[in-house]
């Protein structure tokens, strides 16, 4: 059965490419999430104040992938312990989040965020919230690191 994922863990050009390499999972598409503003550019969520994160949706087939061996990769591509942050990325756009699309994904993620933070010395700060719209980036950020390769 396929089912989706939308996750924020920072620059989403990395996500997506961590993510999009994994059996299992079908499409990935960067965009945004979370935020007030509708239909967003990549300009307004750096330089306005829109509360839209940077997000990796993926869609995936829970016969060959978990919901939990995502999470699992989640916690492993970025640092969920600092708040609005990765590496030189600053901004609430860089924000750690899960947001769930179903009470099993929430359930799923609360115990998944539990489970890792004895293996961080700072509490983890990833934000678990229910999914809202979805906007896709704009082309050109799509599948961007795979791109800069050719």
């Amino acid at each position: 059965m396929i089912q989706k994922g939308l996750f924020g863990a920072g620059c989403f050009w990395g996500v997506e490419e961590h993510f999009r390499k994994l059996k299992g999972v079908i499409k990935t598409e960067v965009g945004y999430s979370g935020g007030n503003t509708k239909n967003p550019t990549y300009e307004s969520v750096c330089y306005e104040n829109t509360n839209h994160a940077e997000v990796l949706q993926v869609e995936f087939d829970e016969n060959i992938i978990s919901y939990s061996n995502l999470l699992e990769e989640f916690w492993k591509c970025h640092d969920p312990t600092t708040l609005d942050r990765q590496g030189l990325d600053i901004g609430k756009q860089y924000r750690s989040v899960i947001y769930y699309f179903n009470d099993d994904q929430k359930k799923i993620a609360e115990i998944s965020k539990e489970k890792h933070q004895p293996n961080f010395k700072n509490r983890i700060v990833t934000e678990i919230s229910q999914a809202t719209l979805f906007y896709k980036a704009e082309e050109y950020h799509q599948k961007y690191i795979q791109k800069s390769k050719i």
